[in-house]
């Protein structure tokens, strides 16, 4: 961890050509959302709820039972509009005393209209860690070398990273700088920069779960130089050189052709006879 000269007391983690500023990072903001106690349930009573604004879900998490509740479509659909929606912490509110923090596991919308269906929320509390997907948010690729070069695609390899946290250390969303990002470069898991108090479990659970999150590539003969052309020029000539299933039925069908008019010429056993005779 180093000092950033320009900027005392500001902290910058360097790790390769990346760059990271831990300074400043997007705490996950918090939407408010207000809720109706349930008491009917079933398939009919929930599309009579449907019909009338509201969308069934359910409550549970912690240590008590789960509970079964109603909210507003237009409204919360509306905030499922916002990618910080499904990772920030969320307030259910029912009557004037009634506060739950929660998150969002699981929101069901209708197969082709732009309707929600059901929504599961989980309890959390200020002192027990969440586990929530968080997006990521990759910037400055047009600027990097690897985003100019023709012939070069940088591909995302996830747009989304699990993550572990208290509910004031939960990010809004990570973020990744490929300013320097090369041709040939790949970002990895463990490189995504971390504010503090905030985990990747995958990672906590072992080493081998690291892998590409970024990769920048070549993907056409002749483009670049060095190994990674040379690699994707002789990929492209072996490419060449394999026989697809159009040419070898061709060839198949060539020989057969080709068999039948040797046997064709060749004289039968009564003809050969006739010859030795005369």
């Amino acid at each position: 961890m180093l000092e950033c000269s320009a900027c005392p007391g500001r902290l910058v983690a360097g790790s390769g050509v990346f760059n990271f500023d831990y300074r400043e990072f997007t705490m996950s903001k918090q939407f408010k959302i207000p809720a109706e106690m349930r008491t009917d349930v079933g398939k009919g009573a929930s599309r009579r709820l449907r019909r009338a604004g509201r969308v069934p879900a359910v409550v549970y998490g912690g240590d008590r039972e789960p509970a079964t509740i109603t909210v507003d479509h237009d409204s919360v659909l509306h905030m499922a509009d916002e990618e910080a929606f499904h990772s920030s912490i969320l307030e259910l509110s029912v009557g004037k005393n009634k506060r739950q923090k929660v998150v969002i596991r699981d929101l069901q919308r209708h197969a082709f209209k732009p309707l929600l269906t059901h929504i599961d929320f989980l309890r959390v509390s200020d002192d027990q860690v969440v586990r929530i997907n968080v997006p990521i948010h990759f910037i400055n690729e047009d600027k990097s070398k690897a985003g100019r070069t023709a012939g070069v695609v940088v591909s995302h390899q996830v747009v989304e990273v699990e993550i572990d946290a208290l509910p004031k250390d939960l990010p809004e969303y990570l973020e990744v700088d490929l300013a320097e990002l090369e041709p040939g470069d790949s970002v990895m898991l463990s490189e995504i920069p971390l504010p503090e108090g905030v985990t990747v479990p995958a990672l906590e659970i072992s080493a081998d779960n690291d892998h590409s999150i970024v990769t920048a590539i070549y993907i056409r003969e002749g483009q670049g130089t060095g190994e990674l052309a040379a690699e994707a020029d002789a990929l492209a000539a072996e490419a060449a050189d394999v026989e697809t299933v159009a040419e070898a039925d061709e060839a198949d069908e060539a020989a057969e052709e080709g068999e039948a008019e040797a046997e064709s010429e060749e004289p039968g056993d009564d003809e050969e006879a006739s010859k030795k005779e005369d």
